[in-house]
């Protein structure tokens, strides 16, 4: 199995799925590969660092994380070498096609990702709207293998080879609250040490520009204890967001007909969710059924 997620920062997959890819990486076989597709250069998102230092340090916290988490990390490009700036407020050719290679390339079984708001009155962060976006346009031409020939040319076009499409699943988002959805919730309790040692490596952000932005109620914090006390309140908003129980760290992912639309039994054998709640299991059977 190969999952990846793709998201615009540095920062935001430990927000939203290290848990469950954590949970997957303790259950699977040798061969599992998990990778983090980050696809900004990070450089806008601070306020007393110069852009270059920021995007070095951010790079550098993500590759600290990937190294706590065990999985793979990725810097999206453009198809010329450079990264795509923070801020990328809307869409080029450019992203979709650095987007379709990159996954390709990695062939993931399923793909997480940002979700797109349906309610004109959710926030948004730009960034992750556009990155949504983004998988949603590229999703059915993941198997175009002449797609963005004029961005990656290949020697013979007449030779090509099949590539899998993902089940694409939606991420909770905390710049949308009140439009979340949450079909799939995984319990990550088990694993919230592991996301709290992850999302420390990102002290440019939980310490310095979070709290300055104070959009997410985050205020700096001294040592990793008080992080996790931090990162708990986080999980606890959430789940009144969603109204789930409260206490306890959860993740939860909405199944999106942008890609293979699985069934719900495929989501319960690979997935580590919870099946407790059989009337929202019974809803997303009839969903995805009817998409199928």
């Amino acid at each position: 199995m190969r999952v990846l997620c793709v998201h615009a920062h540095f920062d935001d997959f430990e927000f939203v799925a290290a848990g469950t890819f954590e949970l997957l990486r303790r259950r699977a076989s040798p061969d599992f590969r998990a990778r983090v597709l980050v696809c900004t250069d990070g450089r806008s998102g601070h306020h007393f660092r110069t852009r270059t230092e920021t995007a070095r340090v951010r790079l550098a916290e993500q590759a600290a994380s990937a190294a706590v988490g065990g999985y793979e990390f990725e810097l999206l490009c453009k198809p010329g070498g450079e990264p795509f700036e923070e801020a990328c407020r809307t869409l080029t050719t450019d992203l979709l096609a650095a987007l379709w290679h990159s996954i390709r390339a990695f062939e993931p079984d399923y793909l997480f990702c940002p979700p797109l708001p349906a309610d004109p009155l959710a926030g948004v962060h730009p960034d992750h709207i556009t990155v949504a976006e983004a998988v949603r346009r590229v999703a059915y031409m993941i198997n175009v293998p002449h797609a963005f020939l004029g961005e990656y040319p290949v020697a013979d076009e007449t030779q090509s080879r099949p590539v899998k499409t993902p089940v694409i699943l939606n991420t909770y988002d905390g710049y949308m609250t009140g439009a979340n959805g949450g079909d799939l919730v995984v319990d990550v309790d088990e694993v919230f040490d592991v996301i709290a040692g992850e999302s420390w490596c990102h002290q440019s952000q939980i310490n310095e520009w979070l709290p300055w932005v104070a959009r997410h109620q985050i205020e700096p914090t001294a040592d990793l204890a008080a992080w996790k006390a931090r990162l708990r309140a986080r999980f606890d908003r959430q789940a009144r967001d969603l109204g789930l129980p409260p206490g306890g760290a959860r993740e939860v992912f909405t199944p999106t007909a942008w890609g293979s639309v699985p069934t719900v039994e495929q989501l319960e054998r690979d997935l580590p969710i919870l099946t407790s709640d059989a009337a929202r299991r019974e809803r997303l059977a009839v969903r995805l059924a009817r998409w199928r």
